[in-house]
């Protein structure tokens, strides 16, 4: 029988595989140089993430994404395109925040329309909550920010909440996508005529 498993390592130069045994990363090594480090949560296909890496040289950007095909395709257009500037890893969020990020060493996360979870009895399996906006702000870098997008209203609603309750944030403009960088989910909710919630935050 063949092997539909994606070959990532055929993208190696993009991939990062979580070590066990020394999970943190460090950057400077990693990426070779000292750049800013932005990060999109759940980066899908990597289509934002390409557009804004080929925009963006002299930023380094991580995407943690759950699925490995995802991983295989963005890391696929990463090596095609020529960009040194991106690194994929497949790890549930959570765990790759905790274990593999250095604290202060993210400029800016990005997590864009994660699953709103929308029956009420699955409502704690939400991604946002008080204690990943605690995760968050311990891995930001003073200033940092956090850019929140979502096509599900009552989502976006219980964002606000969590972000306008905690002091260590203030808000601050939306951040808008240009249209080569809107997510693949963007990009059929608005075909849908679906229209986008966004939210977005800056440490103290």
């Amino acid at each position: 029988m063949r092997n539909s498993r994606p070959d990532i390592l055929a993208f190696q130069d993009h991939v990062i595989i979580p070590d066990p045994d020394a999970p943190t990363l460090h950057m400077a090594e990693l990426y070779g140089n000292d750049n800013p480090l932005e990060v999109d949560i759940g980066s899908g296909k990597g289509r934002f993430l390409i557009a804004r890496a080929h925009k963006h040289p002299d930023v380094n950007y991580l995407g943690i994404e759950r699925q490995l095909g995802r991983v295989y395709r963005t890391a696929k257009k990463a090596d095609h395109r020529g960009l040194t500037n991106i690194k994929v890893t497949q790890v549930e969020a959570r765990l790759g925040l905790s274990e593999m990020l250095p604290d202060e060493s993210v400029t800016t996360f990005y997590i864009f329309f994660p699953d709103p979870w929308p029956k009420r009895r699955h409502e704690r399996r939400r991604l946002v909550s008080q204690p990943f906006l605690d995760l968050l702000h311990s891995k930001l870098a003073p200033r940092g920010c956090i850019h929140f997008a979502t096509d599900h209203k009552d989502y976006a609603e219980a964002t606000a909440i969590v972000f306008g309750d905690d002091a260590r944030f203030s808000s601050i403009p939306p951040f808008e996508p240009s249209e080569d960088e809107l997510t693949d989910f963007e990009l059929i909710f608005t075909a849908q005529s679906k229209p986008t919630n966004r939210l977005s935050i800056q440490k103290q």
